[in-house]
């Protein structure tokens, strides 16, 4: 039934499981970084003070783990 349906609507037939671990870790790393308040409201008004605060929160949650 779904795979007449196509892409008019229902669940995916099937999907890459290494893809989806893979971005899977990617979206709880952001909702880490998000945790920052610095970085979800983006305080900094320069994009390098802003890519510096990213990667000084991206070391700790490194080390943290």
């Amino acid at each position: 039934h779904r795979r007449r349906r196509g892409s008019a609507g229902g669940r995916p037939i099937g999907y890459d499981r290494t893809a989806y671990r893979r971005r899977n870790v990617i979206e709880r790393t952001f909702n880490q970084l998000k945790a920052w308040r610095g970085i979800a409201t983006r305080y900094d008004k320069h994009a390098t003070v802003f890519h510096g605060a990213v990667v000084f929160a991206s070391i700790l949650l490194w080390l943290r783990d």
